[in-house]
Formats: C-alpha cells, sequence, structure tokens
C-alpha cells in the first residue's frame, strides 16, 4: 500500500463517485485503481448504492486508519516549524580521534541551540567515498588529489615528539605510523630521527601511542589536539616539529548554500580555530 493509494479510498468516501474524487486524475483511471486496491487488500470496499458509492464496513475500518495517517503527515509536515533556526541530518565523516577530541567537546552546546539539527559522526581510519555521497561533510588530515566536492583549509596543527625526560635503564619502546603513512610529517620526523625501523608498536591510532608515551617508557610524535596533558607533564620532555599538520575541510557542492550546511560548517570552522596558524 502507498498513500496515494490510500488518498484514492478516501476521495471516494468523500464524493461518493468516481468521476468526484477531485484527484486529477479521470474516471477510468479512478476505476482501476480502485480495482486494483481491492485486490491487493482482499476486500469489497464500496457498493454501488442509488447510484452513489458507499464504503462497506471493511472499508470504513481502512479509513479510520486513513484519517488517523493524514493527522500524522500533517503534524510531520508542521515539524519543522515548531523547531528554531535550519533542520536537518549531517554525516560528518573523521577520525575517531578529531571527533573525540575535538568535535565532541562542543557537540552538545552547538546541538542544544540548534534542535532542528542531528549530526552523524562516521569515525574510521578509513576516508569515506565523498563521490558515491557517503557523506555530506568530512574532515581529512591529508588534501584530497582531486574531486567533485568544495575543499577548504580548517587548520594547521603543531606536531609534538615526546620522550621520557630522565634517563632510564628501561629501553625505550618506539612508536611508529604503517607504511602507508610515510608521507605525513609525523613519520617523516621519524624517519630523520632514524627512529622508524626502530619501531616497535606500529599504528595509526594516536590514542595507543598517547597511552604508551604516557608510561614514561616510549617515545612518539602526536598532534597538539590530544597531548595537552602530555604538555604538561613534567616528565616527559617535548619538542615541537618544524612541520605541522594541514586539516582539510570537504563539503558536498550541493550543500554551500544549505542553511543547516552553513551552520554546521561554521561551528567545525569554531573547532578548529584554536588550531589555527599562530
Amino acid at each position: 500500500m502507498n498513500w496515494d493509494d490510500l488518498r484514492v479510498i478516501a476521495a471516494i468516501r468523500d464524493e461518493g463517485t468516481f468521476a468526484g474524487a477531485r484527484l486529477k486524475i479521470d474516471e477510468t483511471t479512478v476505476g482501476r485503481r480502485l480495482a486494483r486496491i481491492q485486490r491487493d487488500l482482499g476486500l469489497r470496499l464500496f457498493e454501488a448504492v442509488d447510484g452513489v458509492r458507499k464504503p462497506t464496513r471493511q472499508c470504513e475500518m481502512v479509513l479510520a486508519h486513513v484519517q488517523a495517517m493524514a493527522r500524522h503527515i500533517a503534524e510531520i509536515g508542521r515539524v519543522s516549524e515548531s523547531l528554531p533556526g535550519p533542520v536537518g541530518r549531517l554525516r560528518i565523516a573523521c577520525t575517531n580521534a578529531v571527533a573525540e577530541e575535538v568535535l565532541a567537546p562542543s557537540a552538545r552546546a552547538f546541538l542544544a541551540r540548534n534542535p532542528g539539527l542531528t549530526l552523524q559522526f562516521l569515525t574510521s581510519s578509513e576516508n569515506v567515498k565523498f563521490s558515491r555521497w557517503e557523506a555530506d561533510l568530512a574532515v581529512r588530515l591529508r588534501k584530497p588529489e582531486k574531486g567533485d566536492f568544495a575543499i577548504s583549509k580548517l587548520a594547521e596543527v603543531r606536531l609534538y615528539f615526546f620522550e621520557p625526560a630522565g634517563a632510564s635503564d628501561v629501553e625505550r619502546l618506539t612508536c611508529g605510523y604503517p607504511d602507508e603513512l610515510d608521507r605525513i610529517p609525523e613519520a617523516q620526523f621519524l624517519k630523520e630521527r632514524g627512529l622508524k625501523p626502530r619501531a616497535r608498536c606500529v599504528t595509526d591510532n594516536i590514542r595507543v601511542i598517547r597511552t604508551l608515551i604516557q608510561s614514561h617508557h616510549a617515545v612518539g610524535v602526536l598532534p597538539e589536539y590530544c597531548c595537552e596533558a602530555l604538555l604538561a607533564d613534567r616528565r616527559l620532555r617535548a619538542t615541537l616539529l618544524p612541520r605541522r599538520r594541514d586539516v582539510w575541510l570537504l563539503v558536498q557542492n550541493h550543500l554551500k548554500r544549505d542553511a543547516a550546511a552553513r551552520l554546521t560548517i561554521d561551528w567545525l570552522r569554531g573547532c578548529f580555530e584554536r588550531y589555527a596558524r599562530r
């Protein structure tokens, strides 16, 4: 069943004839659709009484549900009127660390200010395929080479190399990144220091690296948005890398003028404002 079929039943009941159904379709089409509906339901919905189509008892039962559905449809149409500001659902693709460390802390306040918005976070270490519309917005830590979408820089994030501050007899564990990330500044720095071949913990999960560094027996490179506590730890020595990590925002072209998307884009920029180049 679909809503158009149910409207046919209601229109015939209201007008009493096929011709008076007022659905912008001719009498023959109304009759044909009613015959199909009755066949699908296995019910006789109308009887001809003195030239007028009268609903059967079964039809009245169906129409009670149709009336309830019509009320719900009208209420759905008024939902946006009751919510201040833009209304929409936006899918944001990003890494787990960006979602947890940068976006989540201010997400509650943003959503509280905009009750008509819903954010769906698609967190993964793999990039979503924008060409397949798997996301509406994306925060990327590498600039895409090409694509049919709008792209702009959000920030240039500082990077720090952490190592234990004091001497120790315990061998320091080196945390490295997978080979497919050899081009990122973090991996390049470790390679230049001769640490890449010595890496015995290899991961793209920066929270794993952070946990190991917190043990005071490991070395590794982390972006500033996840190492505030480490920078305050006197048992660790932090070295600021000369290079930074660019953060890029990708937006589907059809959303560039969408009110809900513009609001969300401004919020994303605000989340990264503290990491803008300074």
